[in-house]
């Protein structure tokens, strides 16, 4: 090597390093804005946006529950994105979620269906001394053993309530089908047989309807078919819903916020169920189905194919616009004249923000209802927690506990005022 080249090579090699360490430096810059941003670390928390009408049960509630009007504040590292809030949820559920004792109840449908619900029974007195019933749907494919539903079951019995939950139809892996029929997005005819049923039992008791997402879209769709059907309702909370197919079915195939994804992984969901069933859908005389909509479930991607050869045919409607337009909620819900509390999150993945006028012009136009708003939370997440661990209740069940105490209590001195 010439004396040339080892100049060149001793005046090079110290400025190796630091060119590295600038690309290093470069990189882990950009890794800590990529994760800032999509943790949405640098967005403030606060609390939620109340939209109601100024009456006095309103006044009387936002007062009684003081956790409507403060800030929700989610764990510090990922608790404002909502995609980790609704995949915590999806895949956890709940932190160290209790197993409470319950008593599972068959009730046979017309059609020979069987509908299938868990009853659990009050740990303590209510507040108020009455007998009370919280009558809950849960989301969708969902039933009384998942993680968030056993959790609230288990916060809402200490507080003095019993607890009714329906199991969707062919949604319990160990509970067959008798029927060529499962539940669809908006059929009520299960949670009305559970709700009669549990009219009839304890005809002393008045309930608290609760519907999770999809349970919340049959909730208030129950509640507004016929009048006769809030009769000893108290009041009715909805967590989550989409409030119309026709309309979210459109933002389902789009990419923003992953929803398209998102509807990928739950068709992906839903035909598991429809195929762990597969011989009572489509192995009965009595059923709907042919051969071309078994193979056509095979190469769905999503939940509208899904809805258009397989759930709209359980109930004979002539397409899926027929479909989503009957079995949405929309078109019930200002119907419903009992206290009605509607719950959304800004970050939900699932449900659009152009959905969320309907509840927002729901509760501008009528008394009963309030709708809350909050910043962060997700679908169905809402946890709480410090920095990284949540806490095993979550904001979502708080909220409802304090809203049906509020509501009791304000029954309960009602007759004394008068």
């Amino acid at each position: 090597m010439s004396a040339q080249m080892e100049a060149d090579v001793h005046t090079i090699s110290p400025e190796m390093p630091a060119m590295f360490d600038g690309v290093k430096l470069a990189a882990v810059a950009t890794v800590l804005y990529v994760i800032v941003r999509s943790l949405n670390l640098k967005c403030p928390t606060a609390a939620p946006d109340i939209t109601c009408q100024d009456t006095p049960l309103n006044r009387y509630l936002l007062k009684s529950c003081p956790i409507l009007t403060k800030e929700y504040i989610p764990p510090l590292l990922w608790g404002k994105s909502g995609h980790l809030q609704t995949a915590l949820y999806g895949k956890m559920g709940r932190v160290k979620s209790p197993k409470p004792c319950g008593m599972r109840k068959y009730l046979p449908m017309p059609d020979g269906a069987t509908a299938t619900f868990d009853l659990f029974e009050p740990q303590g007195v209510h507040s108020t001394g009455d007998d009370i019933t919280m009558v809950i749907c849960p989301g969708i494919g969902n039933h009384s053993e998942k993680h968030y539903i056993r959790t609230f079951v288990d916060y809402s019995q200490k507080q003095g309530y019993r607890c009714a939950v329906l199991n969707h139809l062919g949604a319990l892996p160990n509970i067959e089908l008798t029927s060529p029929r499962m539940f669809t997005y908006g059929c009520t005819w299960e949670f009305s047989a559970m709700v009669s049923y549990i009219k009839r039992t304890f005809p002393q008791t008045q309930l608290i309807v609760v519907g999770f997402s999809l349970g919340g879209n049959i909730a208030c769709k129950y509640l507004g078919e016929n009048p006769a059907n809030q009769e000893r309702v108290l009041c009715c909370v909805s967590i989550c819903q989409g409030y119309s197919a026709l309309r979210a079915q459109e933002t389902f195939l789009q990419w923003d916020q992953c929803r398209r994804l998102y509807n990928f992984f739950m068709a992906d969901n839903m035909k598991k169920i429809i195929l762990s069933h597969r011989a009572s859908l489509f192995g009965m005389s009595s059923s709907n189905m042919e051969a071309a909509d078994f193979s056509h479930l095979y190469t769905a991607t999503s939940l509208m194919q899904i809805d258009d050869n397989i759930m709209r045919k359980f109930h004979g409607h002539n397409s899926l616009k027929e479909y989503y337009e009957k079995e949405s909620c929309v078109h019930y819900i200002h119907n419903i004249s009992v206290p009605l509390l509607l719950m959304n999150s800004s970050d939900d993945p699932l449900v659009h923000q152009s959905l969320l006028t309907i509840p927002r012009t729901l509760a501008e136009k009528k008394q009963n209802v309030i709708f809350v708003l909050t910043l962060h939370g997700g679908h169905l997440g809402f946890f709480e927690g410090a920095v990284l661990f949540p806490q095993p209740l979550s904001w979502m069940d708080k909220v409802i506990v304090s809203y049906a105490n509020a509501i009791c209590q304000w029954e309960k001195q009602r007759p004394q005022c008068q």
